[in-house]
């Protein structure tokens, strides 16, 4: 931000980036004319109202969302405003269908656990999995693959971070409990809403 000077100011004033989302549009007395729609003067003559409307652009704030939370690899939604908390992905792998069942248990758990799931089991390569979750932006990935389920839970990465993590099975023998969802759970992310 680069201060500029005001004549006869104070202070000085300073420049932004800004983002128009919404728009605000002077009627006039074009409809309140033709639907009769008056109000009562000082003198009480009926005059005619002055009517506005105004609205948010769902459009313009989902751009205004891409073009402040993005980086080279997709969109980084913020948690308070993404379509889904939780993008899960299952990796069938070669093996058992062991990796199959933990995934759609957990996405069952979850989803009882008011965590909106967005659950990825289509058959495709796990290199376009990962791509299309980055692209998508969704706060957090679970990955669920029998890589993970052999070191003993499921796979956890925060879309913000380059980092992963395994988050263990709990006692139960279980990775997919309320417990486990709070500990992987940033601490800004609110309980669900639906």
């Amino acid at each position: 931000m680069r201060a500029m000077p005001v004549p006869n100011a104070v202070s000085r004033s300073g420049s932004r980036v800004a983002w128009k989302w919404g728009n605000i549009f002077k009627l006039g007395t074009r409809y309140s004319d033709s639907l009769g729609c008056t109000f009562l003067d000082k003198d009480g003559q009926p005059k005619p109202v002055i009517m506005g409307s105004y609205g948010i652009g769902v459009g313009r704030l989902l751009a205004c969302v891409a073009e402040e939370h993005h980086d080279e690899h997709g969109l980084v939604w913020p948690v308070t405003l993404a379509p889904y908390q939780v993008q899960l992905v299952l990796l069938r792998g070669k093996g058992t269908p062991q990796a199959e069942a933990t995934a759609d248990r957990l996405y069952t758990d979850l989803q009882s656990a008011g965590v909106e799931v967005l659950y990825d089991d289509r058959d495709e390569s796990p290199g376009v999995k990962f791509n299309d979750a980055d692209l998508i932006g969704l706060p957090i990935r679970l990955t669920v693959s029998e890589r993970a389920l052999a070191q003993g839970g499921v796979e956890m990465k925060l879309r913000s971070k380059s980092d992963k993590s395994i988050i263990p099975f709990n006692e139960g023998g279980s990775p997919y409990s309320v417990r486990a969802w709070q500990r992987c759970r940033p601490k800004s992310l609110p309980p669900s809403s639906r």
